[in-house]
């Protein structure tokens, strides 16, 4: 018997749970070998490319492209050269747990047998139907489904201060109360509180299902609803009771568009004369709903996660960007081939604006219930993807010149445009930067990334006429908005990182020292 095996959804990063199958690059009968492209695999940050841990033959593909897999599930199965489909199916039917077929009995062929084949058979039409089934059961969020992580799973302890309604729904989920938070009266779980608590675990729920409207007529007297001449005739000639009739007219009467819009969802068009038929006013287009993609539900799950947890306060401070303005234009005129932006700047101020005050640059450890601080600067730097947001990080700040800050800041948003993010490149840091300048946003608030401890909102530079040693003059004013943890930093430490990154960037030749 053939040795068989599965290919199965990587972990890429601490904090994958899932991926998406996202293209496959070797098709079923084809050989591969070991550290071969073999698919594409979409997380909810970056795209990576899979490489064969082994040489193989692909066999089955159990996720198609599009597929959404827990880490760990099996995503092809694959194996050595000349396993037949009667051995692929009983594989198949094996992971899936069905009932494993009677073997084939196949005449022998000794020519054969000596040579073994270079690319293997499909999979016969039973091996690939049990594969589809396979690929159904496997426990993965489609699009709209409600999916529970395995940190709420459990059963409901007796005595939990739940709404009944809530009580079945965590049964039917398998969700453990005693893991949810309520926010009714002493605590009482609502059914609104477990969807928050399965969305902040990086979880999904389902929409509701749109109510059936029953098509009821109305058989009342509808002499004294107010309507228009040619309403009240079209509706006797069409059978619509006035009643049933959504009055837009002037003065609140039904009006002719009324009643065609009512015979139309009775559906009493089908016998009307083409001309009134076709004046029934269309309805505006429904609207386009697009699943959101593993991207967009992880940055709604730590948003809603942080929002939730983390007391937020803010602290706000102008920047006179004067001098930093004068030195970005001196450096890339003075030095071939480099091009600083004042977002380079400012994260160098920041960070030696963290070194100084080293209590800011701290995240916070919720299972330990500590306070982590961190030796060096490392900061994450917000930038706006198609699908979302994701964080590249540059590490030691404070320890590398502005060019060198310039140089990896474009190096990260070229692989993150691209999706070729490393793990280690985007997870981590101790302070992000988010910045909405370039887009003429003056001022605004950030969310917290967690666990880190503050998030700095930087917006527009902006003339104005300030003072300046008596005199009146227009200067470019920044407006820097410091979102902090009040868990782990207080507003007099939040003010005091505020005055040191003013002073460095008010004074840039004392962050280049």
């Amino acid at each position: 018997m053939a040795d068989l095996k599965t290919l199965e959804m990587p972990k890429y990063g601490l904090s994958m749970t899932e991926g998406t199958v996202a293209n496959w690059l070797v098709e079923p009968g084809q050989s591969f070998d070991k550290g071969q492209e073999v698919c594409e695999v979409e997380t909810s940050k970056i795209t990576n490319v899979f490489e064969a841990p082994f040489a193989a033959t692909l066999y089955a593909v159990i996720a198609p492209k599009g597929t959404v897999l827990p880490v760990g599930a099996p995503m092809a199965v694959v194996g050595e050269a000349g396993a037949t489909p009667a051995e692929v199916d009983a594989f198949v039917a094996a992971l899936s747990g069905a009932k494993e077929p009677e073997p084939a009995v196949a005449a022998p062929a000794k020519a054969e047998a000596k040579a073994a084949p270079k690319a293997a058979p499909a999979p016969a039409p039973k091996a690939a139907a049990t594969v589809a089934a396979l690929a159904k059961s496997i426990d993965k969020p489609a699009a709209g489904a409600t999916v529970v992580p395995a940190a709420l799973k459990g059963e409901t302890p007796e005595g939990v201060n739940a709404s009944s309604r809530a009580l079945r729904l965590a049964q039917k989920l398998g969700i453990n109360l005693a893991l949810v938070t309520g926010s009714g009266a002493e605590g009482r779980i609502s059914v609104e509180d477990i969807e928050v608590a399965v969305r902040a675990a990086g979880g999904s729920v389902a929409a509701p299902a749109p109510a059936e409207r029953a098509k009821v007529e109305s058989h009342a007297d509808d002499s004294a609803v107010p309507a228009t001449p040619v309403a009240r005739r079209l509706a006797q000639k069409l059978g619509v009771n006035l009643n049933d009739c959504r009055a837009t007219g002037t003065q609140g009467r039904v009006c002719r568009d009324d009643v065609l819009l009512a015979a139309q969802k009775l559906g009493k068009l089908e016998d009307a004369p083409a001309s009134v038929a076709a004046a029934v006013p269309q309805p505006a287009e429904d609207p386009v709903v697009t699943p959101m993609s593993g991207m967009r539900r992880a940055i709604g799950a730590r948003l809603v996660q942080s929002k939730l947890e983390a007391p937020h306060f803010r602290l706000t401070t102008e920047i006179d960007m004067s001098r930093l303005n004068a030195l970005r234009k001196e450096i890339n005129a003075d030095v071939p081939g480099v091009k600083i932006s004042v977002n380079d700047l400012l994260i160098k101020a920041v960070a030696a604006a963290l070194i100084k005050v080293p209590d800011v640059n701290v995240c916070y450890d919720a299972e330990q219930q500590a306070i982590v601080r961190y030796p060096d600067a490392d900061i994450s730097v917000a930038v706006a993807l198609n699908g979302g947001l994701i964080t590249p990080i540059v590490k030691a700040a404070n320890r590398k010149s502005v060019t060198d800050i310039s140089k990896e800041v474009v190096a990260l948003v070229t692989k993150a445009k691209a999706g070729t993010l490393q793990p280690e490149e985007f997870q981590g840091g101790s302070f992000s930067i988010s910045n909405l300048g370039m887009f003429g946003i003056t001022q605004f608030d950030a969310i917290i990334n967690p666990p880190q401890g503050a998030i700095l909102a930087v917006g527009a530079a902006i003339d104005r006429a300030v003072p300046v040693k008596g005199q009146v003059e227009i200067r470019p004013i920044l407006t820097a908005t410091l979102s902090c943890d009040h868990r782990v930093i207080d507003g007099a430490l939040g003010a005091q990182f505020l005055k040191e990154l003013k002073r460095f960037a008010e004074a840039p030749n004392l962050m280049l020292v």
